[in-house]
Parts: C-alpha cells; structure tokens; sequence
C-alpha cells in the first residue's frame, strides 16, 4: 500500500481527490494539508474537514497550511466553485477540528517518519510543500515523489483552451503561487506534473448513465460528485471540471493510467502576459539545461479514469 499526503484548497474537484484517496485500498493516506487557492485557507481547511467527515475519517488529521502565496497576494480564483467552495451541496458544517500541527510541518513530520516511502500529491497551489522544502532541506531526498495537479504544457489543444489560471496560458495552481511551483520544480524531488494538457481532456466527461447511477446510489458521497457535475453543467462547464484533482490521485493508485514525457519545465514568475506559464523546452538541440527536468502528463486512459472513479465513489 502507497503512503501518500495530500495537499489540497478544496474546491469540489479537491472534494472529490479526497474521496478517492480516502476510498482506495491501494493507498494509505496518511494526512492532508491544507492551502490557500481556489478559496481563503479558511474555507479549504474547513472544506477538507468536511469531507474526511462525510467519510466518517476523522482519524485522518487535517493540518491548516499557508494562508497566501510566498512571494504574492491570493489572488481571487476566476472559476467559482460556489458560495460554499463545494459547488453549493453545502455539507454540514464540520465538528472536527484542524490538527494542532501546521500544515508544513505535518508534511516535514510525516515525511520524516517515512522516509523514501510518502508521495506527496499536491491539488492546489504548491506553497506548503515549498516552505517545507525550504523550512527543512533535508527532507527533500527522504521524499518518494509529488504528483502535482500543475502546469500546461503546449502538447494538445486542451493544454491552453482550458487555461484556468488568470494569464491564457497558465494553470492555477502554478499562477497563484509560481515562486512555489518554481522552488519544488527545481528542488530535486522527482516530480510528475499532471498539467491541464490531460487533466481537461473532453473524454473524461462523465455520461447521462453514470451521472443517473451516481444520483440512485445509497452512497451520500456518489449523490454529492453527480450534483458538483450538475453545477458546473449549469453553469456551461462540462465535468472534466469536477475531475481534475482526481487525476493526480489516480496517477498514483494505477500509475499506468497516465502516460508521460520527460521535459526541462521552467515557471514564468515576472511576465505581464505570462505570470505563472510553465514553458517546457522538448529540444533535440541546444535545451537549456539549466531547468530542472520532471515528468508531465503526455497521455491517459480517461475510459479507465472515469471506470476506476465509478468504482471507489459506488463502494
């Protein structure tokens, strides 16, 4: 079994990360952190104790994290994701508490128990894990690897059609916080970017019929993803939206599921146009090999994607 931690700003693709994680046999989820991103960390945080509470696991800790990007302000998330940041299915109000630990230092603490074997699988903007490296260099080669919802890479028409960060070639996460996204990105730690060229594709959209089970099942957790779907839908999204943290968890239970290519990324930290674009350089000749060289998500099996996602949320 997978040790894994996650990272997350839930936001309801987020919600539904967490789902996955918290279901699967394959991994172990040893703690989440939260962080500031599609909402104040009031709210992620408040959100992801919502979800370990829908699942009944509390004993899972979730640990507030920063607040605001390392070098920037929050910046306000183009995308709404609803009054409550869980597409307006308004969960109950949580009655856990956040663990007393911060959210780098569970990391730091976490990873440190483990060495060699914890994933860190980060759903939102990069910051914790930056400061965690920073706070505690020694702890990045004790890390396994980061599967990252991050980044857009030019490989398909997706990659900048469905942009979401605030620049029209950027992804959020690594827009909110690039300083972040740059630090870890260079750092050393292996990394495998999950970046909106698969994590926005069209074929992951889930079908009237799936949507039709999610809505008759017994489960409270399969009603919530089908009226996440229902809300982007109705706000003229398709439900790719609902999905896209997912991917980077489900990289990490099948990791066969998503093909990848090797590519030296630099993150644009200064452009007016440009804040917060990965610029991945795939030159036979004369690359800047200076750039920290990751593995960014090249292909997926989106048929087996939505099946393995059917199958965790139904049981």
């Amino acid at each position: 079994m997978k040790k894994i931690l996650i990272d997350t700003d839930p936001g309801m693709d987020d919600t539904l990360a967490i789902i996955l994680a918290i279901k699967s046999r394959a991994v172990q989820l040893l703690g989440i952190s939260s962080v500031a991103g599609n909402y104040p960390i009031e709210v992620t945080t408040r959100n992801a104790l919502k979800t370990v509470e829908l699942l009944k696991r509390t004993d899972i800790p979730v640990a507030r994290g920063m607040q605001k990007p390392l070098a920037r302000p929050l910046a306000k998330d183009p995308f709404s994701h609803g009054s409550d940041g869980q597409a307006e299915t308004h969960l109950p109000e949580p009655t856990t508490k956040p663990s007393g630990k911060h959210g780098v230092d569970q990391i730091i603490d976490m990873v440190r128990a483990n060495p060699g074997e914890v994933t860190v699988i980060t759903l939102g903007p990069l910051t914790n894990l930056a400061m965690a490296f920073m706070k505690e260099p020694d702890i990045v080669p004790l890390v396994k690897e980061v599967v990252a919802i991050a980044g857009s890479f030019g490989l398909n028409k997706y990659a900048f059609a469905n942009a979401t960060g605030d620049t029209p070639q950027s992804e959020w996460n690594v827009f909110v916080d690039p300083e972040a996204a740059r630090l870890v990105f260079e750092s050393g730690v292996p990394v495998r970017a999950v970046g909106l060229d698969v994590a926005t594709h069209f074929d992951i959209n889930f079908t009237e019929e799936q949507l039709a089970t999610l809505k008759a099942s017994a489960r409270p957790e399969a009603n919530i993803v089908e009226k996440m779907v229902r809300f982007v839908q109705g706000r003229g999204f398709e439900s790719y939206c609902v999905l896209i943290d997912s991917m980077a968890v489900a990289a990490v239970i099948d990791e066969s599921l998503i093909g990848t290519t090797r590519a030296r990324v630099g993150v644009e930290t200064k452009g007016e146009l440009t804040l917060g674009q990965t610029v991945a350089d795939f030159r036979h000749h004369h690359g800047w090999a200076h750039l920290p060289e990751i593995e960014v998500a090249s292909s997926a099996d989106y048929r087996r994607f939505l099946d393995l996602v059917m199958t965790l949320v139904l049981e």
